[in-house]
């Protein structure tokens, strides 16, 4: 893999992504071991090909894709594993229903949100309980902005239309007594798309993660409105918990590779488990400089504020995704839906 990974483009279309995927070639996308076929698995005597696209590889709430591949673990389980860097998790999702990957790295709730759409996917690995996002408001509006309700006719930052931090304001919004119509929300991606439009006052605030909202307090741009990241503020915020980061993939991709689903299941709760027993610096240590936006000690800072959010084992933790299901209800039709096809703990539970 190349050492400089850059991300990809806000825009990319879905044939530039099956393009890619087609090649096998591009400085945006980490392989785990070479190859020239097309980045899809199979179930051969060669190698199993997973192609995982991630709603934002360099985002610390997705560490556990990337540093996976960083202590060799998908080598290990015998996977050629290409991961894929997108803006928001909604591209991960969208890729996903097309057929031009295997498994998506976003939050829990897009399994419930496809449900309600006549799609059935499902969480295979739970990687962390809160959000680890925080509802954060312009400077500029600390003596306007009191409390929730004041939050109507802002225009809120998220990182895509439909993604999870898109959910996660209009669930705010709604808690404040208004409607989902009462405020704006302005896809600007994350760290310094969404700082620059925060400076030039594009949005008045925004739903964003580590490492972009400690930029954001250290320039004085912004403060910590609603906060999501810990325990405690999410339980106080969101009722209860609410499964973020995970591993989901097409219910019927996961009956038809059993096999590939454990070795990832493996891969990454080998990786959840270091995580909970080196420092923020030593995790630090394995990740692309890049990620680091120029600052590698606010990235140990972010960092440390945001470890307790995952998990240790991967599991989906009990009464999660009824709380989850509870929040959706809230702003979307999702009453329906059927909590047992959208995660589960069978390929965790059997991990090595």
């Amino acid at each position: 893999m190349n050492k400089t990974m850059k991300r990809l483009s806000v825009g990319v279309s879905g044939m530039a992504v099956a393009a890619m995927l087609l090649t096998g070639c591009s400085s945006n996308t980490s392989t785990s071991a070479p190859s020239k076929d097309k980045a899809k698995s199979s179930e051969s005597t060669t190698t199993p090909k997973v192609s995982i696209m991630v709603g934002g590889l360099e985002k610390i709430i997705y560490l556990p894709f990337m540093l996976a591949e960083k202590l060799d673990l998908y080598k290990e389980e015998g996977l050629n594993v290409t991961l894929i860097s997108e803006s928001a998790g909604q591209n991960a999702e969208t890729a996903l229903l097309a057929g031009q990957v295997d498994g998506a790295g976003g939050f829990y709730d897009h399994t419930l949100d496809l449900q309600s759409k006549g799609k059935k996917v499902e969480a295979v690995v739970t990687m962390a309980d809160v959000p680890g996002e925080q509802l954060m408001v312009a400077t500029r509006l600390k003596d306007k902005i009191k409390t929730l309700a004041d939050l109507k006719g802002l225009t809120i930052g998220v990182t895509g239309l439909g993604s999870s931090t898109n959910m996660l304001a209009s669930y705010n919004v709604v808690k404040g007594g208004n409607k989902e119509s009462d405020y704006k929300p302005l896809p600007v991606g994350a760290g310094q798309t969404l700082i620059a439009a925060m400076q030039n006052k594009r949005i008045d605030a925004a739903v964003t993660s580590e490492p972009t909202a400690t930029l954001l307090k250290n320039k004085n741009l912004a403060y910590t409105f609603v906060d999501m990241n810990s325990k405690e503020g999410t339980k106080e915020a969101l009722g209860g918990g609410y499964a973020a980061t995970s591993l989901y993939m097409n219910n019927d991709y996961v009956k038809a590779h059993p096999d590939v689903v454990q070795k990832l299941a493996n891969a990454y709760v080998k990786t959840l488990k270091w995580m909970s027993t080196h420092t923020p610096e030593e995790i630090a240590a394995k990740m692309p400089e890049e990620y680091y936006a120029g600052d590698k000690a606010v990235y140990i800072q972010a960092l440390k504020g945001q470890l307790p959010m995952f998990t240790t084992d991967g599991k989906m933790p009990d009464g999660t995704p009824e709380n989850v299901k509870k929040i959706l209800s809230a702003f979307k039709p999702v009453q329906n839906v059927d909590l047992s096809q959208t995660y589960t703990n069978e390929f965790v539970d059997k991990a090595k």
